[in-house]
C-alpha cells in the first residue's frame, strides 16, 4: 500500500528559487549521468531538488532501477513523492552523487551547510566516488569566507568548550549559534545538533582537519580534496 494523503503526494521545497533557468540547466545535464541499477547519492538544495525532478523523470521514462541515499529529511520525502527508491550509506555504496554549495573556489573547495546537512552531506560524498557540485555562476569566489561563514556542526554540550577553542585557535572575526526563523531557539541540524556560523580571517588548507578535531565538533562546512566535479551554466 502507498500513501495517498495530500502531504504524501507534494514535493518539499520552500521559498523562491533564485536562478532557476540556470539551475534547471545543470539539473537536465546531471540526469544524464544516470545507469540502470546506480546507487545515487542526493543532496540538499535548490539545484539539487531540481536534478531529483530531472532524475526521477528518467527513471520513469526508461524504466530505469535506481537508489537514491538522501542527504536531508527533506531529500528523503520528496524521493519518495517522486517513487524514487531510497537506501542508506550502511546497506550501500553510491557510485555516484550530486550537491550544491554555498561557495565554490578556484581550487573546487567548497563551503556547505546553509541547509544545516552538512554532515550527512559530507558523508556521502566521502564514499562516492566522484560527486557533481551543481552551482550557478554566483556561487563562485576567489576566497572561500567571501558570502559566507564556515558553518560548524557542534554537540550541544560542547558548545561553550567549541567556541573556546575555536577562539584560542582561530582568533575568528566572529561567531554565532545560527537561530532558527520559524521556530524559538537554535537550528537543529539533521544530525539532532547546533551549527555555528565562524567568520575566519583567514581559512587555510589544514583548517577543515584543524576545526574537526575540536572535541565536540561533529565536522564543517569546509569541503577540501574530495574527488569533485564542477557543473555549471
Amino acid at each position: 500500500m502507498t500513501w495517498t494523503n495530500p502531504l504524501a503526494k507534494t514535493l518539499n521545497w520552500s521559498g523562491e528559487i533564485s536562478n532557476q533557468a540556470q539551475k534547471e540547466k545543470v539539473a537536465q545535464q546531471v540526469s544524464y549521468f544516470v545507469e540502470d541499477g546506480d546507487v545515487i547519492g542526493v543532496g540538499s538544495g535548490s539545484t539539487s531538488f531540481l536534478a531529483l525532478q530531472a532524475i526521477s523523470k528518467r527513471v520513469k521514462d526508461e524504466g530505469l532501477k535506481i537508489q537514491a541515499i538522501p542527504t536531508s529529511k527533506e531529500a528523503a520525502l520528496n524521493c519518495a513523492v517522486l517513487d524514487v527508491p531510497v537506501t542508506t550509506l550502511t546497506a550501500a555504496r553510491p557510485r555516484w552523487g550530486f550537491d550544491g554549495a554555498d561557495e565554490v573556489d578556484e581550487q573546487n573547495r567548497l563551503i556547505k551547510g546553509r541547509g544545516g546537512a552538512l554532515f550527512a552531506e559530507k558523508l556521502v560524498i566521502a564514499s562516492s566516488s566522484k560527486t557533481y557540485i551543481l552551482v550557478d555562476k554566483s556561487k563562485f569566489v576567489k576566497q572561500l569566507g567571501t558570502d559566507f561563514a564556515v558553518p560548524v556542526e557542534v554537540d550541544p554540550r560542547a558548545i561553550h568548550l567549541v567556541e573556546t577553542k575555536l577562539g584560542e585557535y582561530f582568533n575568528p572575526q566572529s561567531l554565532a549559534i545560527r537561530m532558527a526563523v520559524s521556530k524559538d531557539g537554535p537550528i537543529i541540524t539533521e544530525a539532532g545538533n547546533f551549527l555555528v556560523d565562524v567568520r575566519f580571517n583567514e581559512i587555510t588548507s589544514n583548517m577543515e582537519r584543524e576545526i574537526s578535531g575540536i572535541p565536540g565538533v561533529i565536522d564543517s562546512g569546509l569541503f577540501f580534496d574530495y574527488p569533485l566535479e564542477i557543473l555549471s551554466v
